[in-house]
């Protein structure tokens, strides 16, 4: 009802309000030195329009129409430079602030374009970029970056309501996640702890510019990953006054305001709160999730030499279950199995950077901490303590300093620096878990005191002017809980790139490098009976993977890109869990702790497989993606054969495109296939017995049979259509979203569970009274889903 008003009063004031007064704004600066480029070029391209910056480097192009444009932005001395779609409107000016690259050709007679975004010296290839625009008007997307980047090659998830990003064969805990140059341990709402994964992201897509997505070729400077790196680029606040935006999307409210604070300082502030819960009760579902999500940043600038950004992120989830809906086998399982859990997570960080003449210096300091709860008792009966039979909570703290220095010297790019960190992690764990034999009891309190410290370096040059680029680099990590983990060359990672520019717009790239990843804290914090840390004794190390990538690029023009890439990853020392014997490579995708058990690092694996993109950035109103992806992913089981890993995808098919027409209306669709995921069957014969159902209240697998089974193929189509209005004070934004328009069923593990007779007890096996009788329920997800949206901008 409140839409309808709202859209009521749209179409009853359109008439009078709009207007073409549009404003795109900003300057231009030598992104070396941060000095301001006078009299620099810009045009918005296809068009005659453009302007030319006054001598303090500032630029203003003024009385446009609103809508997306492509500036086009060249000088004397320097590389020209593209930045696509930029959002301009009648009621907020669009500010830009654009870094050129000095040109440093040999040949003074050479005119050499900038490399694209997702192109740099350290990694020319397996790079990509993805715009604020590209995010927002995703179909099926839910401006969710960790669902948008399944667009992409090498990206693939669980099928399933959850974001688990898996990429080019990896598991979900192997990626890294950077907001405006400061760690963030993790972007997802509800968070599997010891992995990465959750089913609704939190970073507001407002808070951001541009997204450049690693899937290899990691740069020097971001170490402890394995498959990915993802730097979060937020925009500044508005510098001309306070402005808001209220977003009621198909799981949240949001309100984002920004503003000026200072004459040379801006901020930003959002808040979300999910309505899930209503909608989840009101449909009879056995859970009911809530989630809170607040983000900040502050942005000042001292003069052009110096500039401080502080950023906070944080969520507050609570995982309640729905007791009264129990109608169910479905809703009775999940009740008897899933925990009530409540989680919070924070990060605040601060960056200071200080320009120079030939380069700058970056000081970067931050804090997280996440606290993670799960409770499980009986029936759901609460009423007794002897009723318990799972409490888990957990703290994890990391206070980080980095220091970065860059320089450039002539055709030199020069990048080195150190980092520290303190964590302190917390456990108080108790579990009841079934063997074959006896019911075994953890009971401990864990605490851990880590220090961590490690070094980087990365040189680059180019040749006869760019056609030959190379790039080396190397990085060491050590920390003080072991000895074995305390020696920084133990996790010596070097790694080197290449890119040969054979003919005009093509080129061949290659990149090779060894890295390392620290284990999660639930590995390392994890105690035995005798209170000892278990994993410290079973002389835990880092996990390493060696990376080797090769592809060839063509780019006919700024706007359209295609690429064929070749990868091959080989890990050693992976977790292994020894109760369970199997890789902790193969978990990582649901809810609840990854790892806090006994391992030993003494699981391999490979993955490899090739990528194929072709992309269209918005040109003459169209936009569009094809990727495909084939990929092999193998872990050792307990007899040290490869075999499929719960990540082994195969094939990845996507491709989304869309069209902007007239009077400000957007469509879009996605499609999606990808090969089923191999799993394990349940062990019944252990799952049925009567003592067993009644801890777990659900199955266990079979893992003598790890991934011995596959699930069938999945497809879906997603559909969106936008239609904005730009107001003279508003901008907004009606969107309509239709998710699996086929319907199409996606097939997951059937569900093991004991029958019931009519009273709703538990039947016991006329054979064996030792054993409930049992039955598989069927597990097939997939509906239409659709959701429709609205953005206000004031």
């Amino acid at each position: 009802m409140k839409q309808l008003i709202i859209l009521s009063f749209v179409f009853l004031t359109t008439h009078y309000l709009k207007a073409q007064t549009g404003i795109i704004k900003g300057s231009i600066v030598n992104a070396i030195n941060n000095e301001t480029i006078p009299f620099a070029n810009i045009l918005i391209t296809g068009t005659e329009t453009g302007t030319q910056t006054d001598f303090d480097g500032n630029y203003k192009i003024e009385n446009l129409q609103a809508g997306l444009y492509n500036l086009q932005v060249s000088c004397v001395g320097f590389k020209s430079k593209t930045v696509f779609e930029i959002q301009v409107t009648n009621a907020i000016p669009a500010i830009i602030y654009i870094q050129l690259e000095e040109n440093i050709s040999e040949l003074e007679t050479v005119t050499i374009v900038s490399a694209p975004n997702d192109k740099t010296e350290e990694s020319p290839l397996s790079l990509r970029t993805i715009g604020v625009n590209e995010i927002k008007r995703n179909p099926g997307g839910n401006r969710d970056i960790s669902v948008v980047i399944q667009s992409l090659p090498g990206v693939s998830t669980t099928a399933s309501f959850r974001n688990d990003i898996l990429i080019r064969g990896g598991a979900p805990n192997e990626n890294r996640f950077y907001l405006d140059g400061i760690e963030v341990p993790n972007i997802n709402h509800f968070a599997t702890q010891g992995s990465s994964g959750g089913p609704v992201g939190l970073i507001n897509v407002d808070f951001i510019n541009e997204v450049k997505f690693y899937s290899g070729a990691f740069p020097a400077n971001r170490g402890n990953t394995l498959s990915s790196v993802f730097e979060f680029n937020q925009k500044d606040g508005r510098t001309d006054k306070w402005g808001a935006a209220f977003t009621i999307g198909s799981s949240d409210l949001g309100i984002t305001t920004e503003g000026p604070t200072g004459k040379n300082s801006s901020f930003l502030f959002s808040a979300r709160r999910s309505y899930l819960q209503f909608l989840f009760d009101a449909l009879g579902l056995p859970f009911l999730p809530t989630y809170n999500d607040f983000q900040l940043k502050e942005k000042i600038k001292f003069n052009s030499k110096n500039e401080l950004t502080i950023i906070g992120l944080g969520a507050i989830d609570d995982f309640a279950l729905n007791t009264e809906d129990d109608t169910s086998d479905f809703q009775q399982y999940i009740l008897g199995s899933l925990p009530v859990s409540t989680q919070w997570n924070y990060t605040v960080g601060v960056s200071y950077k200080r320009f120079h003449s030939n380069g700058s210096s970056l000081f970067v300091a931050s804090r997280n901490m996440l606290n993670n709860r799960a409770y499980k008792y009986l029936n759901n009966d609460e009423s007794s303590e002897m009723n318990l039979i799972y409490d888990y909570t957990s703290r994890e703290a990391e206070n980080k300093f980095r220091f970065e220095e860059n320089v450039r010297i002539g055709t030199w790019k020069l990048n080195g620096g150190v980092n520290y960190e303190y964590a302190k992690y917390t456990n108080k764990t108790y579990q009841i878990i079934p063997t074959e034999i006896i019911f075994d009891t953890l009971d401990f309190n864990s605490l851990v005191d880590l220090h961590k410290w490690g070094f980087f370096v990365q040189a680059s040059k180019s040749f006869f002017d760019e056609i030959f680029i190379t790039s080396i680099g190397l990085r060491a990590d050590a920390n003080n809980y072991s000895a074995v983990m305390n020696n920084l060359f133990r996790q010596f990672s070097p790694r080197f790139s290449f890119s040969y520019q054979f003919y005009p717009r093509w080129s061949f790239n290659v990149n090779t490098g060894i890295y390392y990843q620290l284990p999660a804290y639930t590995i390392l914090g994890y105690k035995n009976a005798d209170g000892v840390l278990e994993n410290k004794i079973n002389e835990v190390t880092y996990i390493q993977s060696k990376h080797a990538v090769a592809g060839f690029e063509f780019r006919p023009n700024n706007y359209l890109r295609f690429s064929l890439e070749g990868f091959y990853k080989q890990y050693a020392n992976y977790p292994f869990l020894i109760r369970d014997s199997i890789s902790l490579a193969n978990l990582g995708a649901d809810f609840g702790v990854i790892g806090n058990a006994p391992v030993s690092s003494s699981s391999e694996g490979k993955s490899y497989g090739i990528e194929f993109l072709a992309q269209q950035k918005l040109s003459n109103n169209i936009f569009g993606i094809l990727a495909y992806t084939f990929v092999k992913s193998e872990f050792t089981d307990k007899n040290g054969n490869y075999i499929a890993s719960s990540w082994d995808n195969r094939h990845i098919l996507s491709f989304t495109a869309g069209k902007k027409f007239k009077k400000d209306w957007e469509t879009g669709a996605k499609f999606r296939y990808a090969s089923g995921l191999p799993y394990t069957p349940t062990d019944v014969a252990f799952s049925s017995l009567i003592d067993v159902w009644e801890i777990n209240r659900a199955g266990t697998l079979n893992y003598d049979s790890l991934n011995t089974l596959r699930l069938d193929a999945n497809y879906q189509l997603d559909i969106r259509i936008d239609k904005k209005w730009f107001l003279k004070r508003m901008n907004i934004n009606l969107y309509i979203d239709v998710q699996n328009v086929f319907n199409s069923k996606v097939d997951q593990p059937a569900i093991f569970n004991v029958l019931r007779d009519g009273d709703g007890n538990n039947m016991i096996n006329a054979e064996d009274p030792t054993r409930y009788d049992y039955y598989f329920i069927d597990n097939t997800n997939g509906t239409v889903l659709p959701s429709v949206g609205l953005i206000l901008e004031i």
